[in-house]
């Protein structure tokens, strides 16, 4: 007897089902970019029981005859592609021909659909993949499915399915990712007989991001684009502040198409840059137009994967946009940035209204000699908000003409010291401090190991560092920015990530070196201040390119305006 048989066409169906079909939000989805290919202007979800009892989806487009109603039966019939060379240049959601075969296969499905300019609709009832009946019936132009009781025959699918709440949470969501990118198409979905969701149609798509965002990331995104004929990139991008453990609140489409990629993923993060802290993910939405001969969309059956030919590229690209698009956001302590144009409206992005006066550019330089403190002198030019005062030896508390400003100086001093140890790094023009007397350093001997093999790594950063014998060595001379700097702690931790793998050398030294380097010589909480020392530190952090975040990420100061105060204290009801 044959080990190997064929297996029943009931069987096979049920098997390709599961990879199209995961839970009632795959149908939901599934079902809209039908009717999105249908060019249908108004689509109605409606939902029992998270969609286990009935998932129904109308909508007004064009329609189909009795022919189609039963072709589209048909594993692999469809109307978007008639050769293999068309899979090279795919326009439409749908394509593959098998999300209906597959809902027919796994429940009890009912279609009435009605084309253009006909008097009659037909309607075709299936259950379990078995066609029951298919008759003429009055019906509305467009098309009406539903699925009911899904899974019914398959139990185990059936049991793995969460609860109705949770479901009904996936789909609201499918429906507000699908509904995002056609601002023109009324999307309505409710739950029994309540309405959960009605985004009407509007030519403004950013009244649809306080659905997809909370209220005040929305009000806050900043928007931008930019791109030429075969690549096109439009960005709406909310601060860095409300940024979420999750990346639930990311959202990417390509040609319309909402997909998840972790390539696109991580440009947008390479676009926020050091406004993120690690493993936080921001709320943006990323639209990408390109040329559909650059993509590959034939990668799975739910088509939420594409390949990109090009895929550096895009990287770049995404990124760039969204750098440039937070640029006005990162600029509170400069001099009056420019803001960004939205290219193909003509809009300008409106920034936040600069906290400092306009005061002549300012070049921190890296002296040679030692310093009496860690903040040098202030400028006689700078105008400073008036600063209140130190709290807790940790914040500095300025009042504005708005309210009030804390800022936490370290970070402050963390991010000055790290943008110019950068300059100076990758010019090579790092100072050296030599210091009078050799600091001796004890380490372990698998640090000892690392030091003797891969020690010529530190030199490269200004620190010079001689093996004296044993596992003793000598600090002779480090860079003269960082001279009151913990320098046991920091080199322990530059020998850790040595051992970890880490690349800290090359052409240019990784930004790795130099946070860590700028987290050990920035002044550190809890170290007093005074009046001079608070009001250049303000001025030196308004001249940073990122004065917002620290290289790690973290805020660096925070506002509250008179409004918030009076609300605090109940002035304002």
């Amino acid at each position: 007897m044959n080990a190997i048989r064929i297996l029943p066409e009931k069987v096979a169906s049920q098997i390709a089902a599961g990879e199209v079909i995961e839970r009632p939000a795959s149908v939901v989805r599934e079902l809209i970019d039908n009717s999105i290919d249908a060019n249908a202007d108004r689509i109605s979800v409606k939902i029992e029981r998270g969609g286990k009892s009935l998932i129904k989806v109308s909508d007004n487009g064009t329609g189909m005859g009795r022919d189609d109603l039963l072709l589209c039966l048909e594993r692999h019939a469809t109307s978007k592609i008639k050769t293999a060379s068309d899979l090279s240049r795919v326009t439409s959601f749908g394509f593959r021909g098998e999300a209906i075969p597959s809902m027919a296969a796994v429940s009890r499905l009912e279609i009435t659909s009605l084309p253009d300019k006909a008097l009659l609709g037909n309607r075709v009832t299936i259950s379990g993949g078995k066609l029951l009946s298919i008759e003429e019936v009055g019906a509305p132009q467009g098309t009406i499915v539903e699925v009911k009781n899904l899974f019914f025959n398959i139990p185990a699918r059936r049991k793995f399915l969460k609860t109705p709440r949770t479901e009904m949470n996936h789909i609201m969501d499918t429906v507000l990712r699908a509904a995002m990118p056609f601002s023109k198409i009324s999307f309505c979905l409710e739950e029994g007989e309540r309405e959960i969701l009605h985004l009407p149609a509007s030519p403004n798509p950013r009244l649809r991001l306080s659905h997809l965002m909370d209220r005040a990331a929305g009000e806050s995104v900043l928007s931008g684009e930019n791109g030429r004929k075969d690549l096109h990139i439009a960005v709406h991008a909310a601060p860095a502040e409300f940024a979420r453990k999750r990346a639930d609140r990311l959202f990417v489409y390509v040609n319309g198409r909402n997909i998840k990629d972790r390539f696109v993923t991580k440009a947008i993060i390479e676009g926020y840059g050091q406004r993120l802290m690690k493993g936080r993910y921001p709320q943006a939405l990323v639209f990408i137009n390109i040329d559909p001969a650059q993509i590959d969309i034939n990668v799975h059956p739910s088509k939420q994967e594409i390949k990109f030919q090009n895929g550096q590229q895009v990287f770049r690209a995404v990124a760039a946009v969204f750098h440039q698009t937070l640029r006005p956001a990162t600029h509170s302590f400069s001099k009056g940035p420019k803001p960004f144009t939205n290219l193909k409206s003509g809009e300008v992005t409106q920034t936040e209204p600069s906290i400092f006066e306009s005061v002549e550019t300012y070049v921190s330089p890296i002296v040679r000699e030692p310093r009496p403190s860690p903040i040098k002198a202030p400028s006689k030019d700078f105008k400073a908000p008036e600063i209140i005062g130190q709290l807790g030896n940790m914040y500095l508390l300025c009042q504005m003409d708005d309210g009030l400003l804390l800022v936490d100086q370290h970070a402050a001093h963390e991010r000055i010291v790290y943008e110019t140890l950068q300059k100076s790094l990758r010019s090579a023009k790092i100072e050296i401090q030599n210091l009078l007397l050799p600091y001796e350093m004890e380490f372990s001997l698998k640090e000892k190991g690392i030091l003797l093999e891969k020690g010529h790594v530190l030199a490269q950063l200004g620190i010079e560092l001689d093996h004296f014998g044993g596992n003793t060595f000598l600090l002779r001379a480090v860079p003269a920015l960082l001279k009151d700097a913990n320098w046991q702690a920091l080199i322990s931790e530059f020998i850790s990530k040595l051992d970890e793998g880490v690349p800290l050398e090359g052409t240019h030294l990784t930004d790795e070196a130099i946070k860590i380097m700028a987290c050990h010589g920035a002044i550190r909480a809890g170290q007093h201040l005074t009046p001079p020392e608070m009001v250049d530190l303000m001025r030196q952090l308004s001249e940073m390119d990122l004065p917002t975040n620290c290289p790690h990420g973290r805020p660096i100061f925070k506002s509250f305006t008179y409004f918030e105060l009076n609300k605090l204290f109940k002035r304002i009801v």
